[in-house]
């Protein structure tokens, strides 16, 4: 009898929504009533669309998830919370997950429906699924894999390099991380690319 597979569930390739990309997109705002879609694409294709509602004129803020999932259709409620920011001023907007009642700042597509990671106890992170030998290599070789886009970065039309005479915070992080790519040489990409 053939064994089941053992394939984590991983919460990197299911479709999420964010509180960060629903300022992003200003959605949350005080007093606002916005309603629009969401839509997720793999390679230019859209995978998948969800419409949403969210009302932040009420007492309690809320976002309304409608869409339909292996021909079910939801249309149901997350509701919104906040705390104040640790910069002392504004506050920092949070789910609280419908399922778990738990807050998050992102809710994962798990079984039909939007919810905290921490209700699919064996889910992980594409990242938790690699071997001790892999992470440590990534970790050795990532400032010279990013490179390119570091350059980029540094180069991109409004980047500023400089505020009031003294470089800017991300210049100088910029700088240290092409600095450390550099700083490997060639020969030891090779041999670890190599080693088993």
């Amino acid at each position: 009898m053939p064994k089941y597979s053992t394939f984590p569930f991983l919460f990197d390739d299911v479709l999420s929504i964010s509180t960060t990309k629903l300022l992003k997109w200003k959605y949350i705002k005080s007093g606002n009533f916005k309603s629009g879609t969401i839509t997720w694409s793999r390679n230019g294709v859209v995978t998948s669309t969800i419409s949403i509602i969210v009302d932040f004129k009420n007492e309690s803020p809320s976002l309304r998830l409608i869409y339909t999932c292996n021909g079910n259709p939801y249309d149901y409620y997350v509701y919104f919370e906040s705390t104040p920011s640790n910069l002392g001023f504004g506050e920092v907007w949070y789910f609280t997950c419908p399922f778990t009642r738990k807050r998050c700042r992102k809710l994962h597509l798990i079984n039909e429906q939007f919810m905290h990671r921490s209700n699919l106890r064996s889910g992980m992170y594409g990242c938790q699924t690699e071997s001790k030998k892999w992470r440590a290599m990534n970790k050795y070789l990532s400032p010279y894999f990013e490179t390119d886009r570091l350059y980029q970065e540094l180069y991109s039309k409004n980047f500023k390099k400089y505020y009031a005479g003294k470089p800017t915070k991300k210049y100088v992080h910029i700088m240290k991380q092409i600095q450390k790519a550099e700083r490997i040489p060639v020969h030891e990409i090779e041999r670890l690319m190599l080693s088993r």
